[in-house]
């Protein structure tokens, strides 16, 4: 992209730097599901048409895009940041899991969706949340298998993560 952009399209790339530094100095996160936003509450958590006992679990802001955009799903969504990864010094705090639990707290959540990526370090974050809800009686669902073993959502197209999210099963 930069050889483009010096080679042949400079003032679009002095736009493009505009653009960029505008969106670091404006966009933030969402107070209640931390997606990415440029309000306090984000379009989807201050939609009162969504159903807030449903709540769709995903490692990034991009994951949740990809579930926006290939289904009809009308639940919250909570957006980890990451996944755990005790090697890199990734623990419960550095992906807001004491923020998911005082959703859990707050008693409106009756099943959660677990949409963290098929690979070990996800599906160890999967467990470790399941373990969460379950100690406050919220039923547990993952998406179904169809997303490849190590494979990561962003990269899966929108009929493969359908048919996965549909055929989710309890944990």
């Amino acid at each position: 992209m930069a050889y483009h952009l010096l080679e042949r399209d400079r003032e679009g790339g002095r736009h493009l730097s505009v653009i960029l530094a505008e969106a670091m100095d404006n966009i933030g996160h969402c107070s209640r599901c931390r997606t990415l936003s440029e309000s306090e509450l984000c379009h989807l958590c201050s939609n009162t048409q969504r159903d807030p006992g449903l709540l769709c679990i995903v490692e990034t802001p991009a994951d949740l895009a990809i579930i926006e955009q290939a289904i009809d799903y009308r639940g919250g969504y909570f957006v980890l940041g990451g996944h755990l990864s005790p090697l890199d010094g990734i623990g419960p705090r550095e992906i807001g899991l004491e923020l998911l639990d005082q959703r859990f707290a707050e008693g409106e959540i009756r099943e959660i969706i677990l949409a963290t990526n098929p690979t070990v370090e996800g599906e160890a974050t999967a467990q470790y949340i399941h373990d969460m809800a379950k100690a406050r009686g919220i039923k547990t669902t993952r998406i179904a298998q169809g997303v490849p073993m190590g494979g990561e959502l962003e990269f899966v197209d929108g009929a493969t993560l359908a048919h996965a999210f549909h055929g989710r099963s309890e944990i």
